[in-house]
């Protein structure tokens, strides 16, 4: 499984040269993000740092739902450890929005799992700002808040 979503996400992320939204591709580019953005979903879901590897760029920086600054290996350790158990990560009412060779998505994330051996649910809003370099999307910054129920 964590194979077939690595060459899916690597699929994703690279694109042949001269399709960035800039060639007029504007709907495929805003589709092909939000695919990503949910093959982010289920790398993580999947705890598969190796697909999470080829999403996140190198100088990632990440805000998570409780306001810690986490770089790209930062929050893959915390997406591969042993105590977080996650069932299911849904993203809900994304939207992309294009600027250049650069991109923004928000929406909402769903999340439902156990951590430390107790049972949780989590809904975030999220914005995660991506760059096209090289033939490819990489998110380079991603932040997400807590919605209260």
């Amino acid at each position: 499984m964590k194979f077939r979503l690595t060459v899916l996400v690597v699929l994703l992320a690279t694109t042949p040269p001269g399709f960035s939204q800039t060639s007029g591709n504007a709907a495929a580019t805003r589709s092909k993000l939000l695919a990503l953005e949910n093959a982010w979903s289920q790398a993580e879901e999947h705890k598969d740092a190796k697909a999470l590897e080829t999403l996140l760029d190198s100088g990632l920086v990440y805000v998570n739902y409780a306001g810690s600054l986490m770089t790209k290996v930062e929050y893959i350790a915390s997406i591969k450890a042993p105590g977080s158990k996650p069932d299911q990560i849904v993203n809900e009412s994304m939207t992309a929005y294009l600027h250049g060779d650069s991109a923004v998505v928000s929406g909402v994330y769903r999340e439902n799992g156990v951590k430390n051996g107790k049972p949780y649910e989590r809904r975030e809003r999220f914005t995660d700002t991506w760059v096209y370099e090289a033939g490819q999307w990489m998110c380079v910054a991603g932040q997400s808040t807590l919605i209260a129920r």
